[in-house]
């Protein structure tokens, strides 16, 4: 049952069309911002940060701090979901 749940938190972290957008970005580059992502998806600075905390929350992307800037890369298994989204295109 726990192994459900934690399915459901992963799946429930790209259950959006702009966190997969988002997700194959930052599969694109090394690591981005939140400035660089909200300025290549043309979303809104807030609404890409409220994404990108579902998606570090959920293990799809990981944060590193490089001085007063913030940087995201997508994860091990947030290479996996993209593959699989990428199947059911």
């Amino acid at each position: 049952m726990k192994r459900f749940r934690h399915l459901e938190w992963i799946v429930k972290g790209f259950a959006n069309h702009r966190r997969i957008e988002i997700l194959a970005l930052l599969e694109k580059t090394s690591e981005l911002s939140l400035s660089e992502v909200s300025e290549a998806v043309e979303v809104d600075f807030r609404t890409v940060g409220e994404h990108m905390h579902k998606l570090v929350a959920s293990g799809l992307v990981m944060k590193r701090n490089a001085g007063k800037a913030v940087r995201h890369a997508v994860t091990p298994l947030g290479r996996k979901v993209l593959r699989f989204c990428r199947t059911l295109e």
